[in-house]
């Protein structure tokens, strides 16, 4: 970065944070910086898009918007098409250096940043983005990637802004005078119906501590259960979604925690969390790498295989997609998973895991619309992670064994007492709760069927070779974690995680 700049506009994004944030730091060199946040129309009529992500988001802006104002930085949030709001901003101001973080979005954001690019070029305004997580831009190969990750999430964090030039220059009242932030009735984005977490970086930064000081003690073992999940999981999905903390934040805090407890039971369990940290950035960079993979099959030899892929879905499919969303598809382990992710916006992996094996096997539904009904729910709608999972747990990319997961065996261990069934559907055991709408064991043996047979194709095992070598995990070469940091203590390990050390 240059360190004569004269004006600075820094572009949030999902990244809504003080601390360790590179264009916020950079931003401080400028002789007039401002920060900008733009709510667009393109995301509000997005297919993924939720009410629940939209307030997060202002709850974010809220907060990071006082705390900016007391560093001397206006923080501006306007609603427009990007390349529009810059020109116009261009116009009252002309600051020369546009400074962002890199973003692995939906198909709408990718075009989004091909024209923002244009407009800067067309303006003679330099664009730096930075990196925000392990994922690599423009990746020839996935050897090597592991010891990039571990690179960048080692390297030195980076304090939070003390002190900014106000851009004094901006013509007219355009920092001077700052609009309330939008509600979400007059952005039209329809009221909110779910039951959130805090939002905000004091939250994320409240709930990293709880989870790595003690509230994680039993994560290995509570992170199956949704009863369990919900205080023993880190529950900081969303906050890594926002961005109101970094992965490098996350990563560093709970290494250094396994290091310096005296807590062996809890270390174990962190060291179990570290190696899912790892898979983060491993799944994001599969749609960084091959962004159709929100929309088209890992592998092309499952294309038109099941309904709404290519192929009209008939009335029967239809209305076990919507008995699915609904959350009435009479098998109870299922439709209290969807009616609890339906209130709470969040639910735990294994969880999310049957439901969208439910909706594939059982169902026989191509994961796009489930997948983006989900999206709405997941206040951590993550798109990297989500497009990748909904096609792992559909069987759709060829190289991942096919997950199958029975409705009823996830009950029996994950909620023996029925307590969560009795939670989220009171109906259950009396003539209102509605009978199965598939027979399980026919249903199975047909998707088998199909999805086996398919997989013997010598076409579909030469595309799996394919992928395998595009998007596969490596062995890491890294050391394991909890063993970076002398401590004095014993550096023996935890019992290493078969996940964890893999990309």
């Amino acid at each position: 970065m240059p360190s004569d700049m004269n004006s600075a506009l820094v572009w949030l994004k999902r990244d809504l944070r003080l601390h360790d944030h590179a264009p916020l730091h950079a931003a401080q060199g400028a002789r007039a910086a401002a920060a900008l946040f733009v709510i667009e129309p393109a995301w509000l009529q997005s297919p993924e898009f939720s009410p629940s992500h939209l307030h997060f988001t202002l709850q974010c802006l809220a907060e990071l918007r006082r705390e900016l104002a007391a560093r001397g930085l206006p923080l501006l949030v306007r609603v427009g098409e990007v390349p529009a709001v810059l020109q116009q901003l261009h116009a009252e101001w002309p600051f020369q250096h546009l400074l962002s973080h890199e973003e692995t979005g939906t198909g709408w954001s990718y075009q989004r940043d091909i024209a923002v690019g244009r407009w800067c070029r067309a303006a003679g305004v330099a664009w730096q983005e930075f990196p925000q997580t392990g994922v690599v831009r423009r990746l020839r190969s996935r050897e090597g990637w592991a010891g990039r990750w571990a690179q960048r999430m080692d390297a030195p964090l980076l304090p939070a802004p003390t002190q900014f030039h106000t851009a004094a220059g901006f013509a007219g009242a355009a920092l001077a005078d700052q609009p309330d932030l939008p509600t979400l009735a007059r952005l039209g984005a329809g009221p909110l119906t779910q039951t959130l977490q805090p939002a905000g970086e004091r939250a994320a930064r409240a709930t990293l501590l709880s989870f790595i000081t003690g509230r994680g003690r039993d994560y290995r073992r509570a992170l199956s259960s949704p009863l369990t999940a919900e205080s023993g999981c880190s529950r900081l999905s969303p906050h890594l979604a926002f961005g109101t903390v970094s992965m490098r934040q996350v990563h560093q805090a709970t290494e250094g925690a396994m290091a310096s407890t005296p807590d062996r039971t809890l270390a174990y369990a962190l060291h179990g969390f570290a190696g899912r940290l790892r898979w983060h950035c491993h799944f994001m960079q599969k749609l960084e790498d091959e962004p159709e993979i929100e929309f088209r099959n890992f592998a092309r030899a499952y294309d038109g295989l099941r309904p709404g892929d290519g192929v009209p879905m008939d009335e029967v499919h239809a209305a076990r997609l919507q008995a699915w969303c609904e959350g009435r598809t009479g098998f109870p382990m299922v439709d209290a998973c969807m009616r609890s992710l339906c209130a709470t916006g969040w639910l735990n992996f294994r969880m999310r895991a049957m439901l969208v094996s439910f909706a594939a096997y059982h169902l026989g539904l191509h994961w796009r619309e489930p997948g983006l009904f989900l999206a709405r729910q997941f206040l951590d709608f993550e798109p990297g992670i989500h497009w990748s999972q909904m096609q792992m747990q559909s069987g759709t990319t060829g190289i991942n064994t096919l997950r199958i997961y029975s409705p009823s065996k996830q009950a029996q261990d994950q909620d023996p007492q029925g307590e969560f069934v009795r939670r989220w559907v009171p109906e259950f055991g009396t003539p209102d709760y509605p009978a199965p709408i598939v027979d399980e064991k026919s249903a199975l043996k047909a998707t088998k069927e199909l999805m086996y047979g398919q997989r013997a194709k010598p076409e579909a095992r030469a595309e799996a070779d394919a992928v395998q070598q595009r998007h596969g995990s490596r062995k890491a070469g890294l050391p394991p974690s909890g063993m970076k940091r002398s401590t004095g203590r014993s550096k023996t390990p935890a019992a290493p995680s078969p996940q964890g050390e893999l990309f």
